[in-house]
């Protein structure tokens, strides 16, 4: 894929120009917090010649980086759009579009009485391990992680299984919703071992504002938008996005199944 980042046609000369495909990048396009495999990698490079693609994450870019690029490959050039934090941070074709700031909206004061209470009651939080980073302070949200993001994979596997079974993360959320009813926020559940905190209207499907600008950029009208990921479920951080009008949303259960289905699609 990176062997070929500099002689992709231009968005407007794609085959199929007013289609792109955006992915959810846990569970569609990598195993949870792992890399992608070479096999998707070729496969996205393949679909790109015909298709714009995209990414669109929970995480901030240096993780997505991490799973998705190379050492001598920024992630911005594997794609032809990026979009970390739900697309609160964003690139277009390698250049950074503008960002928006979770605590400018929030207001320092009200930010610190929601991380003051997240606090406390990640104290009183019944886990097998506890490790470090329960909050992961971003640019367009906090991502609460009742076991912390430290976690080894194999304690993230075993909190998974507990988290199924006692609903630790569910139970955090109606907390919160009870508490903070007028903070215009929402919760989403993603991944293995957290569950992501923004303003109301700022899940994935903010990334779609900056597709729709598009036209004005290159001409291009992105008329069909599929929509590939793995938590479609209400509450998962795929649901809107995957619901949206906008979009052909496709349900995956992993990356095999992400590259099943855009074979079958595309002809590739």
């Amino acid at each position: 894929m990176a062997e070929a980042a500099s002689v992709y046609p231009s968005l407007a000369e794609r085959p199929l120009k007013n289609t792109i495909c955006l992915f959810d990048v846990d569970g569609t396009l990598t195993p949870a917090r792992g890399s992608a495999s070479p096999a998707i990698l070729q496969l996205l490079s393949e679909l790109r010649h015909k298709v714009a693609i995209g990414f669109v994450g929970g995480s901030d870019l240096i993780k997505q980086q991490e799973q998705l690029g190379t050492p001598q490959i920024p992630v911005t050039a594997l794609f032809d759009f990026c979009f970390a934090e739900n697309g609160l941070t964003a690139y277009r074709l390698g250049e950074q579009l503008a960002s928006q700031s979770f605590v400018g909206w929030l207001g320092e004061e009200r930010y610190k009485e929601l991380v003051n209470f997240v606090l406390r009651y990640l104290a009183d939080v019944e886990c097998p391990v506890k490790r470090g980073t329960f909050v992961e302070f971003r640019n367009g949200m906090i991502n609460i992680s009742p076991v912390g993001r430290n976690a080894s994979v194999q304690e993230r596997n075993d909190y998974e299984k507990y988290d199924a079974q006692h609903q630790i993360r569910s139970k955090f959320v109606t907390a919160l919703k009870e508490k903070f009813p007028d903070f215009g926020l929402t919760f989403s559940i993603g991944g293995q071992i957290s569950f992501d905190v923004f303003p109301t209207g700022w899940d994935k499907t903010y990334c779609l504002q900056h597709l729709a600008t598009e036209k004005n950029i290159s001409g291009v009208d992105y008329t069909t938008i599929h929509f590939f990921g793995d938590k479609t479920y209400k509450g998962g951080n795929d649901y809107e996005i995957y619901e949206d009008n906008r979009t052909e949303g496709h349900k995956v259960a992993n990356p095999e199944d992400t590259m099943a289905i855009l074979k079958e699609l595309f002809g590739l």
